[in-house]
């Protein structure tokens, strides 16, 4: 997809960016919190503990997609976690486990643990501790099954350092310096095979952005975020776009702006809003292409959630030989493909109706979407490729 990408990019004179649209999901349960951790494991969102009106907490709920609900899970630490309550954590998950380490608690300023949740056994377990100084409001991302983490404030003030964390061992290891100044709630992000980190508070509000070279442990400098500086935004990567969202600007506003970096032409452009007040200190996980935003702190805690669906323009999307018919369609339309390692999501065009995976069959050739009870209209098929990522997008309708 990178090499399709770059000759689309090298064959133009501009670069034209993906739209998306926004949609209301159901609200956390729970009380109101902001500063909380997520997390996604076998298809479902998940976040754990945060702060609220009368506290720090450690309480954990999963995100169904198919239904917009939330279920209750099993506290950090399990029935024994007494004091283990926290925010402004850092979290990621790999080989579908689920990992929380550092932030703030109620009688711990700084905390240095680790923390591995298993949704097979649904335990949590500790693991090595962080081998830097313990902090909190510090980021977090995943390259190649590899956590990176580091900035953040400690004891001694804000830190620049960066260290990577291997589940498969066990063990962490001291990488280079973070590229820019020390800084705590920043941005941080991965995207293809580099990681990112911007904005934040180093003393005053930043909009410088850094980019992360694994295969070098070495940091480049971007283009500036363009929107106001700010601490305590959200991000996340879809390749070839980054996005930062809200976040408090250095007007002391509570920001409900969204901006999209574009990998291949190193720029910004704005997008829709987020649609519910602005906000820091909010809560971000990918799922189904989908980026599900919500929680945060604007003067009061925040419960509500929306969805960013990414909607990609036509310079973006690979041919990959995809045979939609009938289409437009009565009952049913076949879709046929080369490739047969695809995930399939299908939505409506405003990204408001999901089609449930009940009406969607898979084929040894591709798949059979069935109508059932969808109404008339146009909708977007979504195929991701499990192995490359790459992402094709087919209008289908349904008469």
């Amino acid at each position: 997809m990178r090499i399709l990408l770059t000759l689309l990019a090298c064959a133009a004179t501009t670069i034209s960016f993906s739209q998306g649209a926004w949609t209301t999901k159901d609200s956390v349960n729970g009380q109101p919190r902001s500063v909380a951790s997520t997390f996604v494991l076998n298809g479902e969102g998940y976040m754990m503990g945060g702060l609220d009106h009368d506290g720090f907490r450690r309480k954990m709920y999963s995100y169904d997609f198919w239904t917009d609900d939330w279920d209750d899970e099993l506290s950090i630490g399990g029935l024994s976690g007494d004091g283990l309550e926290r925010g402004s954590a850092c979290s990621f998950a790999i080989n579908n486990k689920g990992y929380v380490c550092l932030g703030q608690g109620t009688t711990n300023p700084f905390f240095g643990d680790l923390w591995e949740y298993d949704p097979a056994t649904e335990t949590w377990s500790q693991r090595a501790n962080f081998i830097g100084s313990p902090r909190r409001q510090a980021v977090s991302f995943v390259i190649n099954d590899l956590a990176y983490i580091g900035t953040g404030i400690d004891a001694n003030g804000l830190q620049k350092d960066m260290y990577s964390y291997d589940p498969a061992t066990n063990l962490w290891t001291q990488l280079n310096d973070f590229g820019g100044t020390a800084r705590k709630e920043a941005v941080g992000f991965s995207m293809g095979d580099q990681g990112y980190i911007g904005t934040g508070d180093d003393g005053v509000m930043l909009v410088d952005f850094w980019q992360y070279e694994p295969s070098t442990d070495s940091w480049t400098q971007k283009t500036d975020f363009p929107g106001t500086p700010r601490k305590g935004a959200v991000g996340w990567g879809q390749f070839p776009s980054g996005f930062i969202c809200m976040g408090e600007d250095i007007n002391f506003d509570y920001k409900n702006d969204l901006w999209e970096y574009n990998y291949y032409a190193d720029s910004w452009v704005q997008r829709a809003n987020y649609p519910g007040p602005g906000r820091s200190n909010a809560a971000v996980f990918l799922l189904n292409n989908f980026a599900f935003v919500g929680t945060g702190f604007n003067g009061s805690f925040q419960d509500d959630m929306y969805a960013y669906l990414r909607i990609l323009n036509v310079d973006e999307i690979p041919d990959l030989d995809v045979k939609v018919y009938p289409n437009p369609a009565t009952d049913k339309i076949t879709i046929e493909s080369e490739y047969n390692d695809f995930d399939l999501n299908i939505v409506s065009m405003d990204g408001k109706t999901s089609v449930s995976p009940s009406n969607i069959l898979k084929t040894p050739h591709g798949y059979i979407v069935e109508r059932g009870n969808l109404p008339s209209g146009t909708y977007l098929a979504y195929f991701t490729r499990k192995h490359s990522g790459e992402v094709h997008v087919e209008k289908i309708q349904f008469k």
